[in-house]
């Protein structure tokens, strides 16, 4: 009898879901905010010089914009990040890292690091890392590509 075909996209959200849902828990128990703020914080501190314009932000972070608004408003009130209106134009705004933000961001990374380090990437060898790396960057590219067919 031959093993039946598998089920990739199931066993991928499955277990991207479990591994949040942990890393979410272990976040917690060190009295860490939610994953969220970390990949929103991350977000702004890869830009260059720690800014990030806020639409260039949402497609980094694949979140819509109204979404976006609410968690960089609460990252805001909590001095993890500054806002400012572009001088040039003023319908763009940019979102910057403070030193704060930046520290939360690395506190939250060693606990998120370690879960990634201990329960995902045993699972593949250095090849099957680099394979399914790069299959899942271009099914990434795909999905941008096939949205801005339609625009």
């Amino acid at each position: 009898m031959t093993n039946p075909k598998p089920d990739l996209w199931f066993s991928f959200v499955r277990s991207h879901r479990a591994l949040i849902r942990e890393i979410e828990r272990r976040l917690a128990e060190a009295g860490l905010p939610a994953y969220g703020w970390y990949d929103a914080l991350w977000g702004v501190e890869s830009g260059k010089n720690g800014t990030r314009r806020m639409h260039e932000l949402a497609d980094a972070l694949v979140i819509e914009r109204y979404n976006l608004t609410r968690l960089v408003d609460r990252l805001e009130q909590e001095g993890l990040v500054t806002r400012a209106r572009s001088p040039e134009d003023g319908r763009a705004a940019y979102v910057t890292i403070t030193e704060a933000g930046r520290s939360l961001r690395k506190r939250m990374w060693k606990i998120y690091e370690t879960a990634v380090n201990e329960l995902f990437l045993p699972q593949f060898d250095i090849k099957a890392q680099r394979e399914v790396s790069e299959a899942l960057d271009q099914a990434a590219l795909a999905a941008r590509q096939s949205s801005q067919s339609v625009q």
